[in-house]
């Protein structure tokens, strides 16, 4: 599975865009720089099955409306964060207005929910913690685990933000650890890395 990594924003977030199948694209938190994410799926010839947000945080989710408004596809969003993701709790003065909602949220991403039609297994790993609704999508067949912003190279989310609590992200980097060792992690922010590095050399995921 070909994947684009595209670097959105004045927080600097890593959208992905995933090919499972030629001509196939899934858009994995298109924070900004919409113009920059449609020009990528239209240079590859790539039209959306889906766009799926690893959490609710406005520099993740600000140009969803806007990309799914040009390519029409599912959007998926836990509900504990859609709660709140395009209200005035997302506003970060003076950098990000509040984001405007799109018009459906298709698919409500529940724990170990399988999500279907993708071209490709995708599994929803539930990682509160960072946010309440904050989630890992593993795609088991290419062994990589989009992590948004529970898990970085060297490091994890923020959990002194609205909603964020330290000891449930510490349970949610539990579950990530139960991954095979070779899995790829691309997390919403900085480089890639793998699970069985994160668990020798970053100190949260050391730790019991």
């Amino acid at each position: 599975m070909n994947i684009h990594t595209i670097v959105v924003g004045d927080f600097q977030v890593n959208c992905y865009i995933l090919e499972p199948e030629q001509g196939k694209a899934i858009v994995i938190d298109p924070g900004d720089d919409t113009d920059q994410i449609a020009d990528l799926l239209k240079d590859k010839g790539l039209t959306p099955i889906a766009y799926l947000m690893t959490h609710g945080h406005v520099d993740h989710i600000t140009s969803l409306r806007e990309i799914a408004e040009k390519f029409p596809a599912p959007i998926a969003l836990h509900a504990d964060d859609a709660a709140w993701a395009f209200g005035e709790e997302s506003r970060i003065m003076p950098f990000l207005e509040v984001p405007s909602k799109p018009e459906e949220i298709a698919i409500d991403l529940k724990e170990r929910r399988e999500i279907a039609d993708l071209g490709t297994p995708c599994e929803v790993i539930h990682t509160p913690g960072h946010t309440p609704g904050s989630v890992c999508f593993y795609f088991p067949r290419c062994s990589v685990v989009v992590t948004g912003d529970t898990l970085f190279a060297g490091s994890v989310g923020r959990t002194d933000l609205p909603g964020g609590n330290a000891r449930t992200l510490a349970e949610s980097l539990n579950k990530l650890k139960e991954l095979p060792d070779d899995t790829q992690v691309l997390p919403g922010h900085g480089p890639a890395s793998t699970i069985g590095n994160e668990k020798r050399t970053n100190y949260f995921m050391r730790m019991p």
